[in-house]
């Protein structure tokens, strides 16, 4: 297996150890350390509707989240390697069982909750938001478990980071950055519609 490409003095012991204390300078070192490893995993793997440092990122916070998992059986590196790997590997099941959502798949009244949502703001009667949340259901099911559950917890229940870490035991910067990624990506969703209607 390859090691990084970063120096190869890099002490992943003590790293590890000042990571383990909330070292935040320490986390960064490991990240720049690791980044050339991760992303030539990330670059032989990629799920071709995903962003190579997106889904980095999401190697990185999995590797932080299950620091205490690592034995130290194995090389660091090693563990981070196959971490990644599996990622990628989980993604591209998912992207399988999830197709991108097409202006086709979509009822006439939900192209029309589509059309309106740049819309005034009125006031909906009650068939359009039935509408609304089957559309958005649509939307939701172009995201991976994770992120649709952030989505859900946030914008549908109403719940605070904080108690959806209390919850879910995230942390609250990764439920913060992982609802960022997931507005983006509906955002992309909603304009890709968009575009699809324009050609039409």
């Amino acid at each position: 297996m390859s090691e990084p490409e970063n120096d190869s003095k890099f002490d992943i012991a003590s790293c590890l150890a000042q990571v383990r204390c909330n070292d935040q300078a320490a986390a960064r070192a490991l990240v720049e350390h690791l980044y050339p490893l991760v992303l030539r995993i990330v670059r032989r793997h990629l799920p071709r509707r995903l962003d190579e440092e997106d889904l980095a990122q999401e190697i990185f916070m999995k590797m932080f989240a299950k620091l205490d998992d690592y034995r130290g059986t194995a090389p660091f590196e090693h563990w981070v390697a196959r971490s990644a790997r599996n990622t990628c590997l989980n993604q591209l099941r998912a992207e399988k069982a999830r197709p991108e959502l097409r202006f086709a798949d979509l009822s006439e009244d939900q192209v029309a909750v589509i059309e309106a949502l740049p819309g005034s703001g009125d006031e909906s009667n009650p068939l359009d938001a039935a509408m609304s949340n089957e559309v958005v259901e649509k939307l939701l099911d172009g995201l991976s478990p994770q992120d649709r559950m952030i989505i859900q917890m946030l914008e549908l229940d109403d719940l605070s980071v904080e108690e959806i870490s209390r919850q879910t035991g995230w942390s609250g910067t990764m439920i913060r950055v992982r609802a960022f990624r997931a507005r983006n990506k509906l955002r992309k969703q909603l304009s890709a519609l968009h575009v699809q209607k324009s050609i039409l």
